[in-house]
């Protein structure tokens, strides 16, 4: 037999206490997690002079970018170390 609690005056058995029981477990933590992504941060306003600035430092801003995300390379610590 089921083991029943008494809840609110009413009879409720064990195995629905524990369905419940997940159920606001998983959809609580499903309903936390969700929604939208927080947006991406932009930097400072570029104050060029001209288009062919602005393209430089677009340009030069991705390719640091490009080498923050490959990581440590071991050449270009050697480069440093030589200073």
């Amino acid at each position: 037999m089921v083991q029943m609690y008494t809840i609110a005056g009413r009879q409720i058995g064990s195995h629905y206490l524990a369905i419940a029981t997940l159920g606001l477990l998983f959809g609580g933590s499903s309903l936390a997690m969700g929604g939208s992504k927080a947006p991406k941060a932009q930097g400072p306003p570029l104050n060029a002079q001209s288009p062919d600035e602005e393209s430089f430092i677009k340009d030069f801003l991705a390719q640091a970018e490009g080498k923050e995300t490959k990581g440590n390379n071991v050449e270009s610590t050697k480069k440093d170390a030589g200073r």
